[in-house]
């Protein structure tokens, strides 16, 4: 590894590294059934900083959650709620009750309510801003980072690509650190957005071969198989039926979606069955489904969420490979 690589992505990620408080500003995206405790430890032992995916779980389960990632690291990690959860509450109590150190908030608008409450247990807060303007706001709600993520991520996405969102973006938001995501598979990616402007970037469907990531092991094979082509967004087909967009690799699930939103649609201009009743068919389609791929390893009609950066996922390996290999390469990138 550059020496001169080296120094020079010391001095570029300082600020991120010095608010995640880790050896490298390299955040673990949050994807749920995926990182709980064991990918997460392993991040944040690697010298990067984990994140704890909450998704559906209760109070008691994240707490359990937390203190058994305490058990397997002594190292910075995070813990990722949304803000749309029924106990948001609750949840935000029990990372103040175990001393969490940072907070993301994912999945909507943050209330104000909610966002001091997390700053009044000391917590540093981290939110999604999918525009410039919205992370000015953010930032002057309480904020202390920003995270943009690009349409090339995997799971829920947005309409814009990283690249556009961190021209956007970096040259204006500089109050707080910036956390560049969507699409990044390689240490240069992770230096030319710092060279812009950013202070760290956070990678999710890499760390899916982990050898310390639980996943199932067809679903980590369906990784490796798979092209960037074959991470698709899910299509919404009919303007009265509104789909959240998806990004996940195609199969038997995602064209059946495809079948069953028509279905819906014949039924509903036919009269069989009201607008309301046919959204709600569709919202539940894929209900249980990312479970179903990541734990039971159904692969066919599970909902396999991957990015686009799917394709430079070549093998299993530990976490700490996988960090060592994208800080090399941001260094030789560095050093020329």
């Amino acid at each position: 590894m550059s020496e001169q690589g080296l120094a020079r992505l010391d001095a570029l990620w300082k600020r991120g590294t010095d608010f995640l408080g880790s050896k490298y500003a390299i955040l673990g995206g949050a994807m749920t059934w995926v990182s709980e405790r064991h990918l997460v430890a392993a991040i944040s032992n690697a010298g990067g900083f984990g994140v704890i995916a909450c998704g559906g779980m209760g109070p008691d389960l994240l707490a359990t959650e937390i203190d058994a990632t305490r058990a397997l690291t002594d190292k910075p990690f995070g813990v990722n709620l949304i803000t749309l959860h029924p106990e948001l509450d609750a949840l935000i109590d029990v990372c103040g009750a175990h001393g969490v150190s940072h907070v993301v908030l994912a999945g909507g608008l943050p209330s104000g309510a909610a966002i001091a409450k997390i700053k009044g247990f000391g917590a540093k807060l981290m939110c999604f801003a999918p525009t410039a303007t919205l992370a000015k706001k953010l930032v002057r709600s309480g904020a202390d980072a920003i995270i943009i993520e690009g349409m090339e991520a995997g799971g829920h996405i947005g309409p814009v690509s990283t690249s556009v969102l961190a021209q956007e973006i970096l040259p204006v938001v500089r109050d707080v650190p910036v956390f560049v995501a969507g699409g990044i598979g390689r240490g240069e990616a992770i230096a030319s957005y710092l060279e812009m402007g950013a202070s760290g970037a956070q990678l999710g469907t890499r760390f899916v071969v982990a050898e310390e990531c639980i996943a199932h092991e067809n679903f980590k094979k369906a990784f490796i198989r798979a092209n960037a082509r074959d991470a698709i967004a899910s299509v919404q087909i009919d303007q009265r039926f509104p789909v959240i967009p998806v990004r996940a690799l195609r199969n038997e699930g995602t064209e059946k979606f495809m079948e069953t939103q028509q279905a819906i649609v014949t039924r509903f201009q036919n009269g069989e069955v009201s607008q309301e009743e046919g959204q709600m068919q569709i919202e539940h389609f894929w209900g249980g489904a990312l479970r179903r791929a990541v734990v039971d390893g159904d692969v066919e009609t599970g909902s396999v969420m991957a990015g686009q950066s799917v394709g430079m996922v070549k093998k299993i390996e530990p976490t700490a490979m996988i960090i060592d290999e994208l800080v090399g390469q941001a260094c030789t990138y560095l050093a020329d």
